[in-house]
């Protein structure tokens, strides 16, 4: 979408414009856009943004936080679905490793069903899928049911944060976007928060069905709201092309992939999304009371910590970004290597139990690691143009999620693997951790590869 803004002479300028008359130049006609171009074949007014757009993204805000309690709730649950299933810990990462998985593989075919069909509608599926998946959860018997339903709950998780940024991409300008990314992630950080300050107390108290049965039964408020306010774009923009004007599936998945920004976005969210995801959904809990003897309100305490940190950093790196487009890649290296360096200090500490200033440090630097990742979706929405973004936005999107996915997968098999008749120790935790470096370097150099050729596009 070309934005069309009317530029004001400086009174105060010395370059005067000319007043001799005489017949005006005719402009020259303006070359078609590629299909590598990131300018749209159809002129729109630029988006207003104000009250109205902030409006609409508050509403799509709002599904995300509640996909984010869905998301997260089984971070807290950890050790309850393993008695409650009688589990070990490879058995429990599959709960997160599928919910993961799903929310990969979902991601190109939601961003296509974006671009198709509109991100209320794609919304409005979402919370359909999670509430089900949900409300399976709160009342499956046994180990099966419950895989299954997770599943359910991943496929509707994916279709929530992409289409929350696809209205914001219709309602701000362009220069605005990787600021209202990041208050996206913020936000929904928020349910991170209720997950770990409501939620699992709530399990102790109110018992397994009753408090995911009630998350389940948040859906309707949000299917409701959704449905009746949610407004996909101001009014003049077109949401989606029309049908004779929509490319081949194949195609426009290979325009997408081929653009080297959206292979960068993809690996720069893989590379730094992982290691606080992976925490967060599911190791963190299990390492701090297994592996560290903390109470489980001493844990709670430290991944409340970490969300709220999480959300400071959302706003510095928002406003840095979008002031600053060239600080896209020191931030990445930075959060980079300071998350392997903590962890490495961690890691290394004698008898692998480290004192807790520098667990709190850890927590910190790890609270990077998300608002971090939003960088590689900044950098598909600013090579692609408008009418494939959903597709280029779900293709960056899921680099994070793959991660998350090896490193939860990594980590419970070398858990098991390790533990003897003591179970899962301090020391056998320290092993299973090392294997992040694996995922951390492979993307590294991915992204070190993808930023020269992108130099030389």
């Amino acid at each position: 979408m070309t934005n069309l803004v009317a530029v004001p002479v400086d009174p105060d300028s010395p370059v005067r414009p000319c007043s001799v008359p005489g017949p005006r130049p005719q402009p020259e006609p303006e070359p078609e856009p590629g299909p590598g171009s990131s300018e749209s074949s159809e002129h729109h007014p630029a988006p207003p943004g104000g009250r109205a757009a902030w409006g609409a993204w508050s509403i799509g805000v709002g599904v995300y936080v509640l996909a984010v309690i869905h998301r997260t709730s089984l971070g807290v649950a950890g050790l309850d679905a393993a008695a409650r299933f009688g589990i070990g810990a490879s058995a429990l990462s599959t709960f997160a490793i599928l919910q993961v998985l799903v929310y990969a593989a979902m991601q190109v075919p939601v961003g296509l069903l974006i671009d198709r069909f509109g991100p209320r509608r794609v919304l409005l599926l979402g919370i359909l899928l999670l509430s089900t998946g949900q409300l399976a959860f709160a009342f499956s018997p046994s180990f099966g049911p419950a895989l299954a339903s997770r599943a359910v709950l991943g496929c509707g998780d994916a279709m929530t944060f992409i289409s929350v940024l696809r209205v914001a991409a219709r309602w701000f300008p362009a220069a605005r976007n990787p600021l209202v990314a990041q208050l996206t992630g913020l936000v929904g950080t928020g349910g991170n928060l209720v997950t770990t300050v409501v939620l699992a107390p709530a399990l102790h108290s109110q018992g397994w069905t009753a408090t995911f049965a009630l998350i389940a039964l948040l859906g309707l408020g949000a299917f409701a709201m959704v449905a009746l306010l949610l407004k996909e774009a101001p009014a003049g923009v077109t949401v989606v092309p029309a049908a004779g004007r929509r490319p081949p599936v194949r195609e426009q998945i290979r325009h997408a992939w081929r653009e080297p920004g959206t292979r960068l976005g993809m690996w720069v969210h893989f590379t730094t999304a992982f290691p606080g995801a992976t925490f967060g959904l599911l190791w963190g809990m299990p390492y701090l009371v297994e592996g560290q003897g903390m109470s489980r309100g001493e844990a709670g305490g430290l991944l409340t910590l970490l969300v709220l940190c999480n959300m400071a950093f959302g706003l510095v790196f928002g406003r840095l970004v979008s002031r600053y487009p060239a600080a896209r890649i020191p931030v990445t290296f930075t959060v980079i290597g300071s998350t392997a360096a903590c962890w490495a200090v961690v890691l290394a500490w004698p008898g692998g139990r480290p004192p807790l200033w520098l667990l709190v440090v850890l927590l910190v630097v790890m609270g990077s690691n998300g608002p971090a990742s939003l960088v590689g979706l900044d950098y598909a929405r600013a090579h692609n143009p408008p009418e494939r973004l959903g597709t280029a936005s779900g293709i960056a999107n899921m680099g994070g999620f793959i991660g998350t996915m090896i490193t939860l997968f990594g980590i419970g098999l070398l858990l098991d693997s390790l533990s003897g008749a003591a179970g899962h120790t301090a020391e056998t935790y320290r092993w299973a951790l090392c294997w992040q470096y694996v995922p951390l370097a492979l993307g590294t150099a991915m992204i070190v590869r993808l930023k020269r050729e992108l130099g030389r596009a």
